[in-house]
């Protein structure tokens, strides 16, 4: 009798534990290794106080059908605890309030409202994202890491594909109107910030596409936060056989002969198996081989260049929030400045009709903005003091900038938790507290999910298609697929 190959899954993250899920179903015995006391990583939601707060991550979409999501749903046959959010978020910036509507008429109307300028352009961006989408619901496996991905991205070819040629080196800047609005850039970049890491003159134009096409993608609110997700994803898995283990960090990766054979925890617990799963950032698995052979090169797109978060965790009377508003809102307090740094927050609110985020009569509110990790890192480890005093000046220029919209946040807050990219290092294991996926700034150097040795791989938003829990789950079946073709090579 063939012995059961055994899957070890580093990280029970929203990636890590969809691909745990697949190839259980598909007969694999799986291990789920969690260095945190719950699921989620940076799509999960901590208990503080009597209230439930998302770490990072706040919002899903793919839940349509042909979804991620729903493809998740239909293959395991759970259904996800899921609101529905219209508009997906206001973006408030120069005394206008944009509404991200979910259908596409009221958007388009939004749009000739504040930016009539730009029409061609967000129909331009339309058709563009529509090509973008149908490559993914086609499991289109990019960059191709074997023979069989190659081939099969050449039978995903279709005739209507052609139309993105044009655009593979082009940025979403390139397409703007040249007579605009000066608030129709920061309004972009703004948007690209938070779902391309990057903005208009950097972000390319296919990826920036279907970004700015997410609040048509039918978002959703998930009840009792993001971490509900992994949550019934982690009890799906145990209830069919399989093992999601917490308190256990990996510290080590065994290898021998070109590949991974077990690995080592820091409660002592060794583990060995056939195929390897790390849910983690490139420099994150880089930490854990250690055999100085390794074609692996965490170099490569290892988000050194990317952005850190500052959070704040709010509890608040539910009466902070005003009866016209919606569960997510944008900041920017000012459009000439640049992003980030507490100019640009993005707010989450969880609803009243949601009682498990928060004791009664309250919300639990969460806030962040991107921010260079390095004065960080360098005040945390050179001048606590100092760095104690910019986690209190960047409190106060958040809370200033939430006022815009909930002007009673200060008078009608209980609680309010800050965090800093240091914080969200050890709360989550990412080196560096680094935040959402890789830059897309061209589709030619993005990372796929091989590493040098052919029965490990990365998933996360580290790898293409990036960020968002929808798009980890695409990168998660792309590398059940992969685990599978590798057992059963055709």
């Amino acid at each position: 009798m063939k012995k059961t190959p055994h899957v070890i899954v580093i990280g029970a993250g929203v990636g890590g534990l969809t691909t745990a899920a697949l190839l259980l179903k598909s007969g694999f015995q799986v291990t789920v290794l969690e260095a945190h006391t719950y699921p989620g990583g940076s799509a999960g939601t901590f208990y503080h106080q009597g209230y439930r707060f998302d770490a990072g991550a706040t919002l899903a979409g793919g839940f349509t059908p042909g979804g991620p999501h729903f493809q998740i749903e239909e293959a395991l046959g759970l259904k996800f605890p899921t609101m529905n959010v219209d508009p997906a978020w206001i973006t408030y910036i120069g005394g206008e309030a944009i509404h991200q509507w979910h259908s596409r008429q009221q958007w388009f109307e939004e749009i000739i409202h504040h930016f009539p300028e730009s029409l061609k352009f967000w129909k331009k961006q339309e058709k563009l994202a529509a090509l973008a989408w149908q490559l993914s619901s086609r499991n289109f496996p990019y960059p191709p890491q074997t023979l069989q991905e190659s081939l099969t991205l050449v039978r995903a070819f279709r005739p209507a594909l052609l139309g993105t040629a044009p655009y593979l080196f082009s940025k979403i800047a390139d397409l703007l109107p040249k007579k605009r609005s000066h608030l129709l850039k920061p309004f972009l970049d703004s948007q690209l910030l938070i779902s391309a890491q990057t903005t208009s003159e950097h972000t390319n134009v296919l990826y920036g596409s279907a970004a700015l096409d997410l609040p048509r993608r039918d978002v959703k609110y998930i009840e009792g936060g993001i971490g509900s997700i992994s949550k019934l994803l982690a009890e799906w898995i145990q209830q069919q056989g399989g093992e999601v283990r917490y308190r256990q960090q990996v510290t080590q990766l065994i290898s021998k002969n070109g590949k991974i054979t077990g690995v080592m925890t820091n409660k002592g617990l060794s583990l060995q198996g056939d195929y390897f799963i790390a849910n983690l950032t490139p420099a994150g698995l880089k930490k854990l081989i250690t055999d100085p052979k390794t074609q692996f090169d965490s170099k490569q797109n290892n988000r050194a260049s990317g952005w850190g978060a500052f959070t704040l965790y709010v509890g608040a009377d539910q009466t902070v929030i005003h009866n016209n508003i919606a569960s997510h809102l944008q900041v920017i307090v000012d459009p000439e400045k640049p992003l980030g740094e507490g100019n640009s927050i993005f707010i989450s609110i969880s609803p009243a009709e949601d009682s498990n985020r928060a004791p009664a009569g309250k919300t639990a509110i969460s806030v962040s903005t991107h921010t260079n990790i390095h004065p960080w890192w360098t005040l945390a480890n050179q001048d606590p003091d100092a760095y104690e005093a910019r986690k209190k000046e960047y409190t106060e220029r958040v809370l200033s900038a939430m006022e815009v919209v909930l002007p009673d946040i200060r008078t009608k807050s209980s609680l309010i938790l800050p965090g800093t990219p240091v914080t969200f290092q050890f709360y989550t294991r990412r080196p560096n507290g680094l935040v959402g996926g890789s830059p897309q700034e061209s589709l030619f150097s993005v990372r796929g999910p091989g590493t040098g040795f052919n029965n490990l791989w990365l998933v996360g938003d580290s790898v293409f298609p990036g960020q968002s829990t929808a798009a980890v789950t695409i990168g998660a079946q792309r590398v059940a697929r992969l685990v599978k073709q590798t057992r059963f090579p055709s």
